[in-house]
């Protein structure tokens, strides 16, 4: 059966990472109360974020840019930023 945790984007139960996504408390925190869907839709929306805005991942400051948006993302607040003029693909 799988792990269900209370998931903090989308604020209801669903399946739970297997493993945290890096160690220390951070990746605890997340594994604790984010759900698998929500990090797969985080792991998009930052290649979209490296790509659009171009982010040499060797420069600390877009580490931690990310870092503020993923935890932004992740906490289901509205305010991370979005790629300029993306519309996502109709369903």
């Amino acid at each position: 059966m799988a792990r269900t945790v209370y998931c903090r984007k989308y604020k209801e139960e669903l399946p739970g990472l297997d493993a945290p996504p890096f160690p220390g408390p951070k990746g605890e925190d997340i594994f604790n109360n984010v759900s698998k869907q929500a990090w797969e839709d985080w792991l998009a929306h930052q290649t979209m974020l490296i790509n659009e805005q171009r982010l040499n991942m060797m420069d600390m400051t877009a580490r931690t840019y990310l870092n503020e948006q993923r935890d932004k993302f992740l906490s289901g607040e509205e305010s991370y930023d979005k790629a300029e003029g993306y519309v996502p693909p109709s369903e």
